[in-house]
C-alpha cells in the first residue's frame, strides 16, 4: 500500500473541500427505537448502513463511537468493519472513537488494531487516554506517524467529572489538561498546514482563555446539538485556535433519520452555521 499523507494534511483538505463538520455514529438502543428499528444486529446493520450511504459521500469527517458496536459482539464489530471501509472509500476520514489507553505491548496492540494500514479496522485517527501519563501513548504515536494517521487525545472533556483529573495543578504549576496540550503541540511542530495530533475538548466549556490550545493540531470538539452547544459559541470557547475546530454533531444529525434527505439537510444545515460561525480557515 502506498504511504498516506499525514492526516492533518488530508484533515485540512477534507475540511476545505466538504465543510468543517464531523458525525458521529452512535447507534444507541434510544435512537434504533426512534428509527423503528430493533435494538439487534439487524437494526444495528441498517442504522449503520444508512448513515453512510446518507452521508458519506458529502460529510468531511466521521466518528463512529466503538462501544455502541462492540455490544453485539463479533457481529457488531464486523458493521463496524464495513462501515470504516465504506466511508473511507467515499473519501470520508473515520476518527475511530474507542478512547483506548494503556502501557507498553498492551498500547502497541490497540494502535495496531486501529492505526495499522492493513488492518480491517483502520481508521484515520483514534482517540486516546493520556492518563496513564502521555508517555504510555508512544506506540500509537509511533504507529500513527509511519501509517500517515492521527490521534485525538483527551485533553479538556465537557463531562463533569474529567475535571478533578484535567484541571489538577501539578507541582510546576500548570494543570494536567494544559501539560497533554503542551505534549500535543511539541508532536505538531513545524507540521504543514495542520499537525496529526489533536486534542479533544468539549464545545461545552465556555471560557477556555486560560488554556494555550495553539497546538498546531486539530481540536476535537465534541457536544453541538443535543448537549447545548451551538456552532455559534465556537468562537467564544476556542479563540483564535477555531479554525482548527473539528466540530462533532451526533444526536443533532442522527435525530433526523431514518428519513434520508432529513439526515443530509441536517448535515448540511450545521456545516453551513459552523462555517459561518468559524469564518475562512
Amino acid at each position: 500500500m502506498s504511504p498516506l499523507e499525514p492526516f492533518g494534511t488530508r484533515l485540512r483538505h477534507a475540511m476545505d473541500e466538504r465543510g468543517p463538520l464531523c458525525v458521529g455514529i452512535d447507534p444507541h438502543a434510544s435512537l434504533l427505537t426512534a428509527w423503528g428499528l430493533n435494538d439487534d444486529i439487524a437494526g444495528l446493520e441498517r442504522f449503520t448502513r444508512t448513515v453512510v450511504e446518507a452521508l458519506a459521500g458529502t460529510v468531511a469527517v466521521f466518528k463512529p463511537q466503538s462501544a455502541f458496536f462492540e455490544r453485539f459482539g463479533s457481529r457488531g464489530i464486523a458493521v463496524l468493519e464495513k462501515a470504516v471501509e465504506e466511508l473511507r472509500a467515499a473519501g470520508a476520514l473515520t476518527v475511530m472513537d474507542a478512547k483506548r489507553g494503556d502501557i507498553g505491548s498492551t498500547m502497541a496492540a490497540y494502535a495496531e488494531t486501529f492505526l495499522r494500514k492493513d488492518s480491517p479496522l483502520f481508521s484515520d485517527a483514534l482517540t486516546v487516554s493520556p492518563y496513564l501519563g502521555y508517555g504510555s501513548l508512544k506506540p500509537a504515536v509511533d504507529l500513527a506517524r509511519e501509517n500517515g494517521a492521527g490521534l485525538f487525545v483527551l485533553a479538556l472533556t465537557s463531562n463533569p467529572e474529567g475535571a478533578e483529573v484535567q484541571h489538577a495543578v501539578r507541582e510546576d504549576g500548570r494543570t494536567v489538561g494544559a501539560t497533554v496540550l503542551g505534549h500535543l503541540a511539541a508532536e505538531n511542530a513545524g507540521a504543514e498546514p495542520l499537525g496529526s495530533f489533536g486534542a479533544v475538548v468539549g464545545a461545552t466549556l465556555g471560557d477556555l482563555s486560560s488554556y494555550d490550545l495553539a497546538i498546531n493540531g486539530p481540536l476535537l470538539a465534541p457536544g453541538i446539538g443535543a448537549q447545548g452547544a451551538t456552532p455559534a459559541d465556537l468562537p467564544s470557547v476556542f479563540g483564535a485556535a477555531v479554525r482548527n475546530v473539528v466540530p462533532n454533531v451526533s444526536r443533532g444529525v442522527l435525530r433526523h433519520g431514518p428519513d434520508v434527505t432529513g439526515l443530509r439537510d441536517s448535515a448540511t444545515r450545521f456545516a453551513d452555521e459552523i462555517r459561518a460561525a468559524v469564518g475562512p480557515r
